[in-house]
């Protein structure tokens, strides 16, 4: 059997107790409880594919698998879609259809297969100025943004089709989550962190023994006591896809991982999940809300109390998923673009919050108050050798739920985007009452996230990497 097989049996898997026997919600390119006749037969066709020769007599691949294994080629030469349809071209005139060679005539038709199986991606036209998406009843037909009013096309008077200045590439996460228990290669992996937990005291081999996961767990019992249901982590990070440093160009992936699997899994490149592309040329900043929207109306559906009916193929039963992010990993300023609080003035610190110690030193802002998280008897907070002064203070005091949602209740509200007219001007903050903060996060529209006691982490590890400059 080919892998593509394996996995098309995986995903039609029909558990014993289905009397009707049918697909469920989120199989195959369906959403609704009723796949339409369409459907069934789009998903026979790719059944079939995936069992047909790719010519007579051939062994080695099917006409599914070789789709899939020369897609994989592209991506890792980097071809372009124009040099990749040349070579099936050749192919094509070399292996002609007449002598029954069965290859696919051109990459559209192959992206059109692979959506079938549930692969594809939502493509969201967004406002150059990062104001809003066209998406939703109210924008979807809009011509102009309806914050800024700048055009949504590249040339409004060319006719026929026409091409959006900005698209936001969105991969759904529902039926991703829904294969992982579909497939017979994930699903007993998927319920670990309910079974592997480290009986050593002191001892942390997966986030399942932090105490940020056992809070949670205390918090929302009802979540805690399924244990198919899926905890996640969000990572996000501008990159320059074109790999010239010459060229200012700032692309944002946004990635998923599942804390549900065992921890030699769960930080594996082949589990991460890719969500968002965000396009550049210039970083979101303060406005990758904007681009978060679908994905966060995705958290919701998953974390509401019904969760989404899925297919558990290790136990053979029916269950309804539900879904949460338990945090946020990453550097420091894509950290201040998440959280809503600068890494940058004299409150950085966003451990300090409002009693962060900073000077000004030779026109530049130094943090100075870290010998206060020493004991009292320390020498070193006696010491007169770092600025002349001793250092008595306190660590400081944490900062609860309470107090930041006060803090965040206080901010005014300011326009999204980045048009030059209003978004896109530098404003000054009035510190005394907004602090460091610059919005209030989307994640906070997910009920539990104000109640996470670790919201946002720091990737040291990538920090040390792009700070540290041995001399």
């Amino acid at each position: 059997m080919s892998d593509m097989t394996a996995l098309l049996n995986d995903l039609s898997y029909i558990p014993p107790n289905n009397e009707h026997n049918e697909p469920t919600q989120g199989d195959i390119g369906e959403t609704s409880n009723e796949p339409t006749q369409a459907t069934r037969n789009e998903f026979e066709e790719l059944y079939a594919s995936a069992n047909e020769e790719l010519y007579p007599g051939c062994d080695y691949v099917t006409r599914l698998d070789f789709m899939a294994k020369f897609t994989y080629f592209k991506a890792k030469g980097r071809l372009t879609d124009s040099i990749f349809n040349e070579m099936l071209e050749f192919f094509q005139n070399v292996f002609p259809i007449s002598k029954g060679f069965k290859l696919p005539p051109s990459y559209y038709a192959i992206k059109k297969t692979f959506k079938t199986i549930g692969l594809g991606y939502e493509s969201i036209h967004a406002c150059e100025h990062d104001c809003c998406l066209f998406r939703g009843d109210n924008n979807k037909d809009l011509d102009f943004c309806p914050v800024c009013n700048t055009s949504r096309w590249k040339d409004s008077n060319t006719p026929g089709k026409k091409v959006p200045k900005k698209v936001l590439r969105y991969f759904p996460i529902i039926p991703r989550l829904q294969r992982l228990y579909k497939s017979s290669h994930t699903a007993k992996d998927m319920i670990w962190h309910a079974t592997g937990k480290c009986t050593e005291p002191g001892k942390m081999q997966h986030p399942v023994d932090g105490g940020a996961w056992k809070k949670f767990d205390t918090k929302y019992p009802d979540f805690a006591k399924e244990p198919r249901n899926v905890r996640l982590g969000l990572a996000a990070d501008g990159f320059n896809p074109f790999g010239n440093l010459s060229q200012a160009y700032s692309m944002w992936p946004v990635i998923l991982t599942t804390y549900n699997l065992p921890p030699w899994l769960c930080m594996k490149e082949s589990s991460f999940m890719l969500t968002l592309l965000i396009p550049g040329p210039k970083s979101p900043g303060k406005d990758i809300d904007v681009y978060l929207r679908p994905l966060i109306e995705d958290l919701k559906v998953l974390w509401d109390r019904k969760g989404v009916e899925t297919i558990d193929v290790a136990s053979g039963q029916k269950f309804n998923m539900r879904a949460m992010v338990l945090w946020t990993i990453n550097d420091f300023p894509a950290r201040s673009s998440l959280s809503g609080w600068s890494g940058q003035g004299y409150k950085a610190c966003p451990t300090c919050n409002e009693d962060t110690p900073s000077v000004r030193v030779l026109s530049k802002t130094a943090y100075v108050g870290h010998r206060r998280f020493l004991k009292k008897p320390h020498k070193w907070r006696r010491s007169l050798e770092f600025n002349g002064q001793t250092d008595n203070t306190d660590p400081p005091k944490e900062f609860g739920r309470d107090v930041i949602l006060a803090q965040l209740d206080r901010l005014p509200t300011r326009v999204k985007g980045k048009h030059p007219s209003h978004g896109g001007v530098k404003i000054k903050r009035n510190v005394h009452v907004e602090l460091n903060w610059t919005k209030r996060s989307i994640f906070y529209e997910l009920e539990y996230w104000s109640f996470l006691s670790l919201r946002h982490n720091l990737d040291i590890m990538h920090i040390e990497k792009m700070c540290w400059r041995p001399s």
